[in-house]
C-alpha cells in the first residue's frame, strides 16, 4: 500500500502561537516514513474550511492542528469533500480529541504512529444553520463565557475555563426559549441549552454525560432557571458530572431541534460563536471519517 499524503492545516495562533513548531517534528517523522506532507498555516475560518475541502476531495488525510475551533472547520471541509480526518490536538481545549482519546502533541512519536496506521472510524456530526459542528452547541450562559474566553487568550487555558463562567455569571439573566423539539415546540425559562455530539466542553467537563458520538442521535440538555447560586451549584457538580440529578436539568435524545429566544444570544459550537437564532441543529449519522484507535 502506498503511504498516505497528508494536508495539515494549522491554526498559527492555537496553543499560545507555538501550534506550527508542535506540529513540525510530527510532520518529520511522517515524511521519515515515507509519507507526502503538506502544511498549510490557515487564515480564517473560510480559509480553513476550503482548505479542507480542497484536500478531502484530492483524497489526502486531512490533519487538524489545532484546538477544538479548528478541529470544527475542518471537520466542516472533510465532510463536503468526502474524505478523512486526522487530529493532531494543539490548542486549549482539546475536547474532542480527549473524547477520542488521541494521544497528546507532547507525544509526536505516538501521534506520528497513529496517523501511519491510520485506523478509523465513523462519527455523528452536527449541522448548524449549514455550519458543520463535530462536538457541540451550546446557546446561553455558556455561549457567554465562550466569549470572554475567546478574549482571554493571555491567560492560562484551566484558569481561563474556570473564570470566564464565573465573569458570565455576573452579567447574565434567564432568557424565554422556543424549542422544537422533533417537531414539538415548547417554551421554557432557561440559562442555557445544550446541544450535544460528544458531550464533553470547557476544557474536560462532561457537560452531557450522555451523549454518544456514533449513535445518530443529538442529546438535549436545559438548564432551568433558577438563582445565581444554582448556576454555581450546576458547575460546581458539573466537574464531576453529577449535575444530571438537579430538577432544572432535563436531557432527551432527538435528531432535530430548532431554538429561538426572546433576545439575541450567541449561538456558539466548538469554541467559538458560529450563528445566530434561530439555530436549526440535526444530526447527520456517521457522516465524518476520523483517525482514531
Amino acid at each position: 500500500m502506498a503511504p498516505a499524503t497528508f494536508t495539515a492545516i494549522v491554526n498559527p495562533i492555537s496553543g499560545g502561537g507555538h501550534t506550527a513548531a508542535r506540529w513540525e517534528p510530527i510532520a518529520m517523522l511522517l515524511r521519515t516514513a515515507g509519507a507526502a506532507v503538506r502544511t498549510v498555516p490557515s487564515h480564517n475560518r473560510a480559509h480553513a474550511i476550503a482548505c479542507a475541502t480542497t484536500a478531502a476531495e484530492r483524497g489526502d488525510v486531512v490533519v487538524a492542528v489545532g484546538g477544538d475551533g479548528m478541529v470544527r472547520d475542518v471537520a466542516d471541509g472533510t465532510v463536503r469533500g468526502g474524505g478523512t480526518m486526522a487530529i493532531v490536538a494543539a490548542g486549549r481545549g482539546n475536547d474532542l480529541a480527549r473524547t477520542l482519546r488521541l494521544p497528546g502533541v507532547g507525544d509526536p512519536a505516538a501521534v506520528a504512529r497513529l496517523l501511519l496506521a491510520a485506523p478509523t472510524r465513523t462519527i455523528d456530526v452536527l449541522e448548524v444553520n449549514g455550519v458543520i459542528a463535530p462536538g457541540n452547541v451550546y446557546i446561553g450562559i455558556d455561549a457567554l463565557a465562550t466569549r470572554i474566553i475567546n478574549a482571554g487568550r493571555g491567560l492560562p487555558a484551566l484558569l481561563l475555563y474556570r473564570l470566564a463562567p464565573l465573569r458570565a455569571i455576573l452579567s447574565w439573566r434567564a432568557a424565554g426559549y422556543t424549542l422544537t423539539v422533533d417537531g414539538q415546540q415548547r417554551q421554557v425559562r432557561a440559562h442555557t441549552v445544550v446541544i450535544a455530539n460528544s458531550g464533553a466542553y470547557g476544557h474536560g467537563l462532561r457537560i452531557v454525560p450522555p451523549a454518544v458520538l456514533d449513535d445518530g442521535l443529538l442529546d438535549v440538555m436545559v438548564v432551568g432557571d433558577g438563582p445565581r447560586a444554582k448556576i454555581i451549584a450546576f458547575m460546581r457538580e458539573a466537574k464531576r458530572g453529577t449535575h444530571l440529578h438537579r430538577p432544572e436539568v432535563s436531557v432527551r435524545t432527538a435528531r432535530q431541534v430548532t431554538v429561538d429566544a426572546d433576545r439575541p444570544i450567541p449561538v456558539c459550537a466548538d469554541g467559538d460563536e458560529i450563528a445566530q437564532l434561530p439555530a436549526d441543529i440535526r444530526v447527520r449519522p456517521g457522516a465524518l471519517t476520523v483517525i482514531a484507535p
